[in-house]
């Protein structure tokens, strides 16, 4: 007895854009979003933008410094069948007029029981495919932050994770551009 293939509706970005509500678009599947997140991840979330927006302002106002700018639960397009909702992105320039549709230079997730999975496999997957310079992931529940870099080596490319303690870490984004971020600011969520 033969087994009926399974029928897997597959849309573009152009359906994307005529639905309601919170989703994602994963290589043309339709992934529901996860209902608003609890205090700790919000918190999480509003104490990683402003330790990213001092960051790169401070980094704007040095001399040669550089453009970027922190955008937090934005959409990035990233094919006609891959639409991301990030946490927190970093890109190189200025606002993007509607939504992100290139590599950010930094992408960072707040971990929550919902997308602790997706966040740590299929989507810090798709950051590195997709040439993301920096992945940061905040797991407020435990108080730590992981940080990794793409690091290309012909045609492949793979994360590097960098040991994360106390103090600061120095990223370089936008070709030209160093952010010196305060990593005690990314973990003050846990206990709230």
């Amino acid at each position: 007895m033969s087994t009926a293939p399974r029928y897997e509706p597959r849309s573009t970005v152009a359906d994307w854009r005529q639905w309601e509500g919170r989703w994602e678009l994963w290589n043309g599947l339709a992934v529901a979003m996860t209902p608003s997140p609890f205090g700790r991840h919000a918190k999480a979330l509003t104490d990683a933008a402003a330790a990213f927006k001092y960051a790169v302002d401070d980094a704007e106002n040095r001399p040669g410094g550089c453009r970027a700018t922190v955008l937090t639960e934005i959409d990035w397009i990233v094919a006609h069948d891959t639409v991301v909702r990030p946490d927190l992105v970093v890109v190189c320039g200025g606002v993007p007029e509607r939504h992100v549709e290139t590599a950010p230079a930094i992408v960072v997730e707040i971990l929550s029981p919902a997308t602790r999975e997706r966040d740590l496999t299929v989507k810090k997957d798709l950051y590195l495919d997709q040439g993301v310079a920096w992945y940061v992931v905040v797991d407020p529940d435990d108080g730590t932050v992981e940080l990794f870099e793409r690091v290309a080596t012909g045609a492949t490319a793979r994360w590097t994770s960098h040991p994360v303690g106390s103090g600061t870490a120095d990223i370089m984004i936008c070709d030209r551009c160093r952010v010196t971020v305060p990593l005690a600011a990314l973990t003050a969520a846990r206990g709230a």
